[in-house]
C-alpha cells in the first residue's frame, strides 16, 4: 500500500490521501549468517550512539472510527528533512503496537516538548498504557491529531511516504500546520537521562 501512495503522489504532485498506509513494509534484509560475528554488538551500538544528545518529542495520530482514543508514542528520532516541499521524518521501531494505528490515521502531529515535560515523555513511552489520560489537548488545525498543550511547538502532518531501515521504519511526513510558543528551553535525552540546553 505504500508504494502505491509513494506513486500515486509522483503522477499526480497531490498530498497524500487520508487512508491506510501499510504499517509493515518489508524491505529485502540480509541476516548475519550462523558461521559469522554480527560487526558491533548491540551495547556498544547503543552505547556510542547514546553520545549524540537529542530532542525528544510526542507523535500524536487521532483515533479510527473503531478506536477507543487517540494514539501517541514518544520519539527521540525526529529530524527536518526538506524546505521545498515541507517534509520531515520520524523513525519507529517495526514492533511498535502504536505505529499500525498512525498508519491507519495517514495523518501525524509532531509535538516537540519542554524542558520539564520529562514526566510527559515518560508517560508516553509505556506501552500499553493509557498515554492520554489527564493530558490536555486539542485538535491540530489541518489533521486532527492531537496537538498537546503546553508544548513549545508543534507540526501538523500527512504521512507522505514509509521507508524501510533495518528493524525500524522511516515514516516522511508533508508538513500543513505549524506552530511555537515562542521563548523556552527544549527537554534533551543523552545517555539514557533528560536534561536541559544552557548556555
Amino acid at each position: 500500500m505504500a508504494a502505491t501512495v509513494i506513486r500515486y503522489l509522483r503522477t499526480t504532485g497531490a498530498p497524500a490521501p487520508r487512508g491506510p498506509i501499510d504499517p509493515h513494509p518489508r524491505p529485502e534484509l540480509r541476516a548475519v549468517g550462523e558461521d559469522e560475528r554480527a560487526p558491533i554488538s548491540m551495547a556498544d551500538f547503543r552505547a556510542v550512539l547514546g553520545n549524540f544528545a537529542s530532542g525528544v518529542t510526542v507523535i500524536t495520530a487521532p483515533a479510527a472510527e473503531d478506536e477507543d482514543g487517540p494514539a501517541g508514542f514518544a520519539c527521540q528520532s525526529f529530524a527536518s528533512l526538506s524546505l521545498e516541499p515541507p517534509l520531515v521524518t520520524f523513525m519507529v521501531a517495526r514492533t511498535s503496537t502504536t505505529w499500525p494505528r498512525i498508519a491507519r490515521a495517514g495523518v501525524f502531529c509532531v509535538n516537540i516538548l519542554g524542558a520539564d515535560q520529562g514526566t510527559l515523555c515518560r508517560a508516553f513511552a509505556v506501552s500499553g498504557a493509557d498515554k492520554f489520560a489527564g493530558v490536555s489537548h486539542t485538535p491540530a488545525p489541518v489533521t486532527g491529531a492531537p496537538q498537546l498543550a503546553d508544548v513549545p511547538a508543534w507540526i501538523d502532518c500527512r504521512i507522505h511516504a514509509v521507508h524501510t531501515g533495518g528493524d525500524h521504519l522511516i515514516v516522511v511526513g508533508r508538513v500543513e500546520a505549524m506552530g511555537a510558543a515562542g521563548e523556552g528551553s527544549p527537554l534533551l535525552f543523552h545517555k539514557g537521562r533528560f536534561g536541559r540546553f544552557t548556555e
